[in-house]
């Protein structure tokens, strides 16, 4: 299986990059091809609402996106890795997802498996409602098929996702992957 992880942290080598190190190494050890975006790094423009695209591409801008779009056309799976940010994804996560709208046809025909790999510092009961909310209505928009969720509450710092329970959780999330 292609595994595409969409990456929107902006601090490459905080504790997003570190649950996304295990579960790669997980899913490689599975026997699945694994590939990392960091979507931060890449220059995507936020969608205009212009609808050229006609909702199944190309869009009328160009740029990184181009690219990353024939990653995800070429994908299995896609897993969607972020830091929480006020109770949602990173801003550089989010602007790729509204792109979706230039192959949304192409990426609903695929029935893609996905994933959640989510960091942050707060450790309440109810972190991460909103975005597994948001994340529950891309998969269902989408016609993906969920394949599991690492939330890493209290995972302020590298050194505490290091310490923590969510980086074997990670790791078996991968490893389980059919």
């Amino acid at each position: 299986m292609r595994v595409l992880v969409l990456q929107g942290s902006p601090n490459t080598n905080g504790s997003t990059a570190r649950l996304v190190a295990k579960f790669c190494r997980g899913a490689k050890e599975a026997g699945h091809e694994v590939r990392v975006e960091d979507v931060a790094m890449l220059d995507i423009a936020p969608c205009t609402g212009c609808v050229a695209c006609g909702y199944g591409g190309p869009c009328a801008q160009s740029d990184d996106f181009d690219e990353l779009r024939e990653q995800i056309l070429l994908s299995d799976m896609l897993v969607f890795a972020t830091p929480l940010y006020y109770y949602g994804m990173t801003a550089q996560l989010k602007t790729v997802i509204d792109r979706f709208c230039a192959a949304n046809p192409n990426i609903t025909d695929k029935h893609l498996k996905s994933a959640l790999l989510a960091v942050a510092w707060n450790s309440d009961g109810w972190t991460f409602d909103a975005l597994e909310a948001h994340y529950n209505t891309l998969v269902r928009y989408l016609s993906m098929q969920d394949r599991g969720r690492v939330l890493g509450r209290g995972c302020g710092t590298p050194a505490m996702t290091a310490r923590s329970r969510y980086m074997r959780e990670a790791y078996e999330l991968g490893r389980s992957l059919r």
